[in-house]
C-alpha cells in the first residue's frame, strides 16, 4: 500500500465569477518534505495557500491532508487537523508578550477550551510548551516583551513560533524571508531548517537562494498552472520554467 502524503491535491480549480485563478492543480507531498512553489507575480501561490488552509473553498478538485478530505473545511477546523500557515503580513498579538503569544496557540492542542474562571497562569504545562519554543525559535531572552515592539524578522521568527506550537504537523510559510536584508533572511533559513524536523513544510518564496536552500522539490506555479514539479537541480535545468522566469533562476 502506497504510503499516505501529508498534502495530496487533485483537479484543484478556483474562480472568482469568470475569472480563472488556479486551473487544475495536482500535487502529492510526503510526510517531512520540505516543498518550495514558486512562480511569478500573479501566478496564484498565495491563492493556493488560501485553499489548502481553508481561506477559500475550491471551485472543483479534492484537497486531503494525511489522507482525509480537506476541501472547502473552516481554517479553525483544518488548523485543529494539524495544518498552520503564515501570512504574508505578519499575523501576532502585537499587545501580548511573546511568552503569551505562545501559550495562546497551545491551548487547544493540550485539551483546553474556552473557561472564563480558570487562569491562563495556572497551566502549567500550557507554560512549559510555550518556554520551549521561545527557546526553539531563539526569542527565549525576548519573553516578556510586547510582540508588537519585536524587530520585523523577531515577529516572523514568533509567527513561526505560533505555527509549530500549536502542535502543528504541516506548516505553510508565505514569504517567510519576505523584506529582510541578507543576514536576517540566512538566520530565518536556519531557523525553518531546524524547526521543520520532523514536520512537513510547505513554503511560497521569491527568494532563489532560500528556495534551493531549503527545498527537497520544487513546483512551478505559473497563471494558476503548475507547469514542472521536480528536485533543485531539474528545476533549474528545465526550459520550460527557465522561460517562465526569462532567466532570472540564479546560481545556488
Amino acid at each position: 500500500m502506497a504510503a499516505v502524503c501529508a498534502l495530496e491535491l487533485r483537479g484543484v480549480e478556483k474562480r472568482f465569477g469568470d475569472t480563472e485563478i488556479i486551473r487544475g492543480v495536482s500535487l502529492e507531498i510526503a510526510r517531512g518534505e520540505r516543498h518550495a512553489i514558486i512562480g511569478p507575480n500573479g501566478a496564484g501561490k498565495s491563492s493556493l495557500f488560501n485553499l489548502i488552509s481553508g481561506r477559500y473553498a475550491p471551485t472543483r478538485g479534492s484537497i486531503r491532508l494525511d489522507g482525509e478530505e480537506i476541501a472547502g473545511a473552516r481554517p479553525f477546523v483544518i488548523s485543529r487537523r494539524g495544518l498552520a500557515r503564515s501570512f504574508q503580513v505578519t499575523n501576532i498579538f502585537p499587545r501580548l508578550s511573546v511568552f503569551e503569544n505562545l501559550r495562546c496557540s497551545v491551548f487547544w492542542s493540550l485539551g483546553y477550551r474556552y473557561c472564563f474562571w480558570r487562569s491562563a497562569d495556572a497551566l502549567r504545562d500550557a507554560a512549559e510548551c510555550a518556554l520551549a519554543t521561545l527557546e526553539e525559535i531563539g526569542l527565549a531572552a525576548r519573553r516578556d516583551v510586547p510582540a508588537g515592539v519585536l524587530t520585523y524578522a523577531e515577529q516572523r521568527a514568533l509567527e513561526i513560533g505560533i505555527a509549530i506550537a500549536g502542535g502543528a504537523h504541516v506548516i505553510l510559510l508565505d514569504e517567510p524571508t519576505a523584506g529582510m536584508n541578507r543576514g536576517e533572511a540566512d538566520h530565518a533559513v536556519a531557523l525553518i531548517r531546524r524547526v521543520s524536523e520532523g514536520r512537513t513544510l510547505v513554503i511560497v518564496e521569491h527568494d532563489m537562494s532560500v528556495v534551493f536552500g531549503l527545498a527537497n522539490r520544487i513546483s512551478v506555479l505559473v497563471y494558476g498552472e503548475i507547469i514542472a514539479t521536480d528536485v533543485p537541480e531539474r528545476i533549474r535545468d528545465n526550459a520550460a520554467v527557465q522561460t517562465a522566469y526569462l532567466g532570472a533562476l540564479p546560481d545556488a
